[in-house]
């Protein structure tokens, strides 16, 4: 569990009763029990559990109120109990508990994949060779557009959502949050709101979307960085309209010689041989057929979406809800993430073909 930290104060799993749970819940526990946490996350909290050589993921939210409907760990049990048999990059989950006297919150268990999980920087065996670049870049906007091929009733999840009038309640949904993780800084996104809610599209036919596409939630193969082996980070998913999630992607991607897109290398896609925004969402548009004109309201609505995650985060630390010292700067980047927003509202995003999608 080398990609693993120390269980961080204010974050610690109680084992009294946990252990007890997990052995007699989980297919395989032989051996002594081990706990360590993954250290990236901003939201939800996230564990290595090992009995003996059998590690498995544990889930749980995070401390302090939490928005309605976000961190759903039920959620991600329905989708990840069943999604792995027809979209076998979801990992499998074991089990749901909602007893709140086992951890204090609902939490989930699910299979641990094995591999690479890229963030700021590259695998040192790609990084310098924009071929394997461009074939990552590749690998990764198909896997979304293969995601959003699966069949959701096949898969058994077709209750999961409701898609008609997903992008409004989406839009109207984000909003609430950002009005209410307001702290004493807080940046005015009243131009951005109200553009994004002048210009919203219509949906086109509906699909599985799962809300946090990003390079952060895939793992590669550690012998071919270029190939995705897991999808990660499920409690958001649900049926609608699936040019969110590309809209996502290109929120967080950089072209080549671009400032990073969030103000930092959210991903570090700005390296030689990545494909461009533009070309993401023509690569995308041929695998799924669907109409991707409007590519840049996604992308605009996903930058404020980001703004109100970062206020959420920011408005944790600042109310004491947790010590996680790599938030106190948030209140900063929310407002860059803002006037991003408030610009690409301003830029007229309604007009805007699809091969323009820069900030």
């Amino acid at each position: 569990m080398n990609d693993t930290i120390d269980m961080r104060p204010g974050e610690v799993l109680e084992t009294e009763h946990l252990e007890p749970y997990l052995r007699a819940h989980l297919p395989e526990t032989t051996g002594p029990m081990s706990v360590r946490q993954f250290g990236n996350g901003h939201a939800n909290l996230t564990y290595a559990i090992a009995f003996g050589e059998t590690e498995y993921v544990l889930r749980r939210p995070p401390h302090g109120p939490l928005p309605k409907g976000g961190h759903d760990m039920a959620r991600e049990y329905r989708v990840l109990s069943k999604l792995w048999r027809t979209f076998p990059l979801a990992p499998r989950a074991f089990v749901l508990c909602t007893d709140p006297a086992i951890l204090g919150a609902d939490f989930v268990v699910m299979e641990r994949k094995v591999g690479i999980v890229i963030r700021r920087e590259l695998p040192v065996r790609i990084a310098t060779d924009p071929a394997a670049c461009r074939r990552l870049g590749e690998a990764f906007i198909d896997t979304l557009a293969a995601f959003h091929r699966v069949d959701y009733v096949s898969a058994g999840i077709a209750d999961l959502g409701h898609p008609d009038g997903y992008l409004e309640r989406q839009l109207d949904g984000w909003v609430a949050r950002w009005e209410a993780a307001r702290t004493p800084r807080f940046p005015d996104a009243t131009a951005a709101i109200a553009g994004l809610r002048a210009t919203r599209p219509e949906s086109g036919a509906p699909a599985l979307v799962h809300n946090d596409f990003k390079l952060e939630n895939a793992i590669v193969d550690r012998a071919d960085p270029t190939r995705v082996v897991a999808i990660l980070d499920w409690d958001m998913c649900t049926v609608g309209d699936p040019l969110a999630d590309l809209g996502n992607v290109l929120s967080l991607w950089t072209d080549l010689g671009q400032e990073p897109a969030m103000g930092s290398s959210t991903m570090p896609t700005g390296a030689p041989g990545f494909p461009t925004r533009a070309e993401l969402i023509a690569r995308y548009a041929a695998a799924t057929g669907r109409d991707c004109s409007r590519a840049a309201w996604y992308h605009a609505f996903n930058i404020f979406r980001y703004a109100a995650i970062s206020q959420q985060i920011f408005a944790r630390y600042v109310r004491g809800q947790t010590t996680d010292e790599r938030f106190k700067d948030f209140g900063l980047f929310t407002a860059i993430l803002v006037a991003r927003a408030t610009a690409m509202v301003n830029s007229g995003i309604s007009a805007q073909p699809s091969t323009d999608v820069r900030l």
